[in-house]
């Protein structure tokens, strides 16, 4: 445990955020989300959810300019409670984060460095952030 830093932050989790450049990517995934056939690094957190997960990613990781975050687009395009969380966790806001149709998804999520799957059971509960570049003036 480290004094300041979120307790679901593990050490593995902190590592792999470490090791990230800029631009790189971690999917928070539901539970639902493909993460181990899609992912080369994939850490489980059961019990949590991806609102969760994602504030306490951002505690330590900028995102990257706008869109720092990409979420799957529900079946109708309407944005759901959980996608309005997910952007307050990460800290944006529709305009400034992209809707990505399921299946490009999938795609998009396949060339991230890491994948984070937790228990969240809703729906469309998953978010794509982009890390930005630590220390800058923006961050």
């Amino acid at each position: 445990m480290l004094e300041g830093i979120n307790p679901l932050l593990t050490g593995e989790l902190l590592l792999h955020l470490d090791r990230m450049g800029h631009s790189d990517a971690v999917v928070v995934a539901d539970a639902h989300f493909p993460a181990w056939a899609l992912g080369e690094r994939v850490i489980d957190l059961p019990g949590t959810s991806t609102p969760e997960v994602v504030a306490a990613i951002r505690s330590v990781l900028p995102l990257d300019d706008a869109p720092g975050i990409d979420l799957m687009e529900s079946a109708d395009a309407a944005v759901l409670d959980i996608q309005r969380e997910l952007m307050a966790a990460a800290g944006t806001d529709e305009a400034t984060t992209r809707f990505v149709e399921r299946f490009a998804y999938y795609d998009v999520a396949k060339g991230a460095y890491l994948m984070v799957r937790t228990g969240e059971t809703r729906k469309y509960g998953n978010a794509l952030l982009r890390k930005g570049v630590v220390g800058h003036p923006s961050a």
